[in-house]
């Protein structure tokens, strides 16, 4: 059976730990060749060491990583003009995993805290949907576009009120950016995760995690490799009527 993603260029930015870790990995895995994405090369050229190294058969292409900050347009550019001299070819996968919290009650929480979380996050993601589909759109190429939200989206999360709206705006823009795309054959869509084991949870106190775990029908955290798994399904063909919507990965 040939791999789902063969000959497909990936691009996911947060690649350097977490979710777009685990992404890059089960997106090689499925054959698609791997641009990593992450503001720490040093982590993102990790992720690509863990890869397995296969070069496409057909085109000779192998996985690269680069340095970018996604609230930057002008970092976002140089990337994607590496991608397209290396590659000629813009991704036809994108997965926007990139993201910050800077926790603190409304009250205490200084302005700069805010805007760096929703620069990163919302203005980010909407960033790279405008760079990375306009040079689909350019090319002629038909594509998926997965951007990762959260549950406190949703749920609301006391010290959140940067990055609870911040992932909230994600979901809304995905629905619009749909919409927009749908007429290209691109794709948007939105993964909701619940709490998941990552460096970004790594930081809660271990009661806080023990009043979540009895809040989930599954009573555990979830692993970044099970919201990696929905995510390769929407970069897939097996989602091609899939468009607009956000999944939950969170236990119930």
């Amino acid at each position: 059976m040939a791999a789902q993603l063969a000959g497909k260029l990936a691009l996911v930015t947060g690649a350097g730990s977490g979710i777009g870790r685990a992404t890059s990995k089960l997106l090689s895995r499925d054959g698609a060749i791997i641009v990593a994405v992450d503001r720490n090369i040093q982590a993102a050229t990790e992720t690509v060491a863990a890869l397995s190294q296969n070069p496409d058969s057909t085109t000779g292409d192998t996985n690269v990583a680069y340095e970018m900050d996604v609230s930057s347009g002008d970092s976002i550019d140089g990337v994607l003009k590496q991608v397209l001299e290396r590659y000629k070819r813009p991704p036809t996968v994108v997965v926007n995993s990139a993201g910050i919290t800077r926790d603190n009650f409304l009250l205490k929480m200084p302005e700069s805290d805010f805007e760096a979380v929703i620069n990163v996050n919302l203005k980010g993601t909407w960033l790279m949907l405008q760079r990375f589909g306009r040079a689909m759109i350019d090319h002629g190429v038909a594509g998926s576009m997965v951007n990762v939200s959260s549950i406190v989206a949703r749920t609301g999360n006391m010290g959140q009120s940067n990055y609870s709206p911040s992932k909230a705006g994600v979901e809304a823009m995905t629905k619009v950016v749909a919409r927009e795309f749908g007429r290209y054959n691109i794709r948007v869509n939105a993964i909701v995760p619940g709490f998941i084991q990552t460096p970004m949870t790594g930081t809660v106190p271990q009661k806080v995690k023990d009043m979540i775990i009895m809040q989930c029908a599954l009573r555990r955290f979830g692993y970044p490799e099970e919201v990696a798994e929905v995510i390769a399904f929407l970069a897939s063909d097996k989602s091609s009527y899939v468009n607009g919507t956000s999944i939950e990965v969170t236990g119930g």
